[in-house]
């Protein structure tokens, strides 16, 4: 079964710097095989015999800690949550730049009693809440992003972001190995 790997924060500006093969071999010592990283912010397809498992995403983070002194949150999907969460984005029709709608991908639910800024207060940005994951068009970019950090905060510590370009090359590979 084909799954899809996201960490969080590794070689992003320079920082927590995490070599393609420590990544890789994080994730065969959690299990998996067949495993292909793509561009340098931390996206991993992989093979396993089911679903990845929150144990098997400990041992991902537990691995690049060791190999490579980095702390990082690991989110694994399934091939087929991964493609729903990407084909349920409510903003794809109205983004026209795919490095500027952004798919935060959750470990977990969005906690109960957290919801979506009011779009009056983000114009001309927009979110939306999602199954396990967070929809954004930021159309000034996301580095001018207004979204409130305590709204970030609030969906917890396993959270990371992927814009739709990216995202639809996770797609792509995913499609090549299908």
């Amino acid at each position: 079964m084909l799954g899809v790997g996201l960490i969080r924060g590794i070689n992003v500006g320079g920082n927590a710097r995490v070599a393609k093969a420590d990544l890789a071999a994080a994730f065969e010592a959690a299990g998996f095989e067949d495993v292909v990283t793509l561009l340098q912010s931390g996206n991993v397809v992989f093979r396993g015999p089911g679903d990845p498992t929150a144990a098997q995403a400990e041992a991902v983070s537990a691995a690049l800690a060791e190999s490579s002194g980095v702390a990082a949150g690991v989110v694994l999907l399934p091939e087929d949550r991964f493609r729903r969460i990407a084909a349920d984005n409510p903003l794809v029709e109205i983004a026209d730049d795919d490095s500027r709608l952004v798919v935060t991908f959750l470990d977990h639910d969005v906690p109960a009693g957290v919801s979506a800024p009011d779009d009056g207060d983000l114009a001309p940005e927009l979110v939306r809440l999602g199954d396990r994951a967070i929809y954004q068009w930021s159309p000034l970019g996301v580095s001018k992003s207004v979204v409130p950090a305590a709204f970030w905060r609030a969906l917890g510590p396993v959270a990371t972001g992927r814009n739709q370009r990216t995202v639809l090359r996770l797609i792509a590979e995913l499609d090549r190995r299908g």
